[in-house]
């Protein structure tokens, strides 16, 4: 067996390996509450949140969920008690978000908010239609500080999506209390079950503290009363499965039509094989690979069929091929989409690079073209010879044009992502329609190994000025330390946890997921960039 060959085994068996524990983390989430609490909500003859989602969408079509790991490492379960994605509902794609009522009964923490967030957020600026399977008993009280100044921008996101005719529906299978019923009240549309749908902004003991008035559930918020007498629902359902349909026929009636450009009709699978993505990521980040290897893998091959033909003679039309060869820039299609790719093809960024990327992303703003960026970049260059080279102002004009850039960009993080290099290769910072990473990825101020050094440096210097004498070897403690937290701390469950990401993905599923969002783009427009801010010359 050649070294090429020995090298790609070991890289898919370490990227299996993380494949398996990615499994198990989204066990966690899929889990919900646990077995005890799925038991008891599905002995009331109720459907779970991704049962819900499954009876919504079309049969056979893809549900692309997005964050599925929110909150990892913190004290909620995985998930923060939401299922958010993408699904399409008589073929229009939606934005859905259901609460999980097996998690606390579906009650919302500070995860619970970022990730509803981010979703409202990926509805705005694709233009879909919203539906929220609600069944929550509003905030998780104990986090109430961290939830309740916040919170108030659900429901003006709620109202601004009405106003910009992107519908909202709201599907009521339980709870809706409090801030909770307020889902309900401001959207456009409201189904809600019978006998089992309860909206109100004080359930009866509550009303008995502040009013002495005694009540019960259904008179006070039952499906029933709100659909007969308040007002405040639009259709009462039979059951669940009835609520489900009557919500697919709500969206059949949308009159709904995308407004961006069309696919070419027909497109050729990649000209290799996406399985062997797994053999590309080196198991030490600082091994450079090829990012035309994955590029191949991932569009469509070259048989593409367009109207002319004329566009497909490569499947990846590099663009200044021998300049700036750290960053492989280029034109392709995916799923029969045009799309710009910007990957590194080695870890570090220099002058050369920074200004093709800038020239690149003006192009694909001329031409109305969203972008693709596949990270693996420790940054830009340092040191004396590049810092008189201007590798600030040519960093600046790289960051200038993904900051002005107004096309639709996708951010894929395949291998390392530190420094400024994140923002250049537009990291969220920068408002990606969607970012992914796999989960070989590492995203942090700079690698662990030279934050510690860095730290040690200082540290020394400190001791020198002072006259004293460094103790290299009871330093050597706080090093492992940093080094060991700065590693964790930029691992790819960490930062899904956190929802700076919309999902930890298999490699081989990165075109599936691309396709999906380059669809979900074309729901709005694609207008590039009239102008850009000044660029240091």
């Amino acid at each position: 067996m050649s070294s090429a060959m020995r090298e790609a085994v070991s890289n898919r068996e370490a990227m299996l390996a993380k494949l398996e524990e990615l499994d198990a983390e989204h066990a966690k989430a899929v889990a919900g509450g646990g077995e005890k609490y799925v038991a008891r909500h599905q002995s009331r003859g109720k459907l779970t949140a991704r049962e819900r989602i499954e009876l919504l969408v079309d049969e056979g079509s893809a549900f692309l969920e997005l964050m599925p790991l929110a909150g990892w490492g913190s004290d909620f379960t995985v998930g923060a008690s939401l299922v958010t994605g993408i699904g399409v509902v008589e073929g229009v794609e939606c934005m859905i978000v259901a609460n999980d009522p097996t998690v606390k009964g579906g009650a919302l923490n500070p995860w619970s908010l970022k990730k509803s967030f981010r979703a409202a957020e990926i509805a705005e600026k694709n233009g879909l239609p919203s539906i929220n399977l609600t069944e929550s008993g509003g905030a998780d009280l104990p986090t109430q500080k961290d939830i309740f100044i916040p919170g108030g921008r659900g429901f003006r996101d709620l109202t601004r999506a009405s106003a910009r005719k992107q519908p909202t529906i709201s599907v009521v299978f339980g709870n809706s209390t409090a801030g909770g019923a307020y889902v309900p009240g401001m959207s456009d549309y409201v189904v809600m079950v019978k006998q089992q749908a309860k909206v109100f902004l004080a359930g009866p003991p509550l009303v008995k503290m502040a009013t002495g008035e005694e009540t019960d559930d259904e008179s006070l918020g039952g499906a029933e009363m709100h659909s007969r007498v308040s007002g405040s629902s639009d259709y009462l359902a039979e059951d669940e499965r009835d609520a489900l349909r009557i919500a697919r026929r709500i969206v059949a009636r949308l009159n709904w039509r995308k407004r961006g450009p069309s696919p070419a009709p027909t497109y050729a699978e990649p000209d290799l094989d996406p399985e062997e993505l797994l053999d590309l990521i080196p198991t030490d980040l600082k091994e450079p690979f090829d990012p035309r290897e994955a590029i191949l893998r991932i569009v469509d091959g070259v048989s593409t069929g367009s109207t002319n033909g004329s566009d497909n003679a490569v499947a990846f039309d590099e663009f200044k091929p021998l300049y700036g060869s750290a960053l492989c820039v280029g034109w392709a299609r995916l799923h029969g989409h045009p799309i710009g790719i910007l990957a590194n093809a080695r870890g570090v960024l220099m002058s050369e690079e920074a200004q093709k990327a800038a020239q690149f992303i003006q192009l694909a703003n001329q031409k109305d073209t969203p972008l693709l960026f596949l990270h693996n970049t420790t940054g830009y260059m340092v040191g004396k010879e590049y810092e008189q080279g201007g590798i600030i102002k040519h960093g600046a004009q790289m960051i200038n044009a993904v900051s002005n850039s107004k096309v639709p960009h996708l951010t894929v993080i395949m291998g390392a992502s530190y420094g400024a290099g994140n923002y250049g290769m537009n990291g969220r910072a920068y408002d990606p329609r969607f970012l992914f990473t796999w989960p070989s990825a590492k995203s942090a101020v700079m690698g662990p190994a030279q934050l510690a050094g860095v730290m040690e440096i200082v540290a020394r210097q400190s001791a020198e000025s002072k006259g004293q004498p460094f103790d290299a070897e009871g330093f050597q403690g706080i090093k492992d330390m940093v080094e060991s937290m700065v590693e964790e701390q930029s691992l790819p469950y960490f930062l899904s946890g956190m929802v700076y990401d919309d999902g930890v993905i298999d490699p081989r599923d990165t075109r599936t997921v691309l396709g999906i969002c380059l669809s979900v783009i074309a729901n709005q427009p694609i207008e590039g960039a009239m102008n850009f801010g000044v660029f240091r010359l």
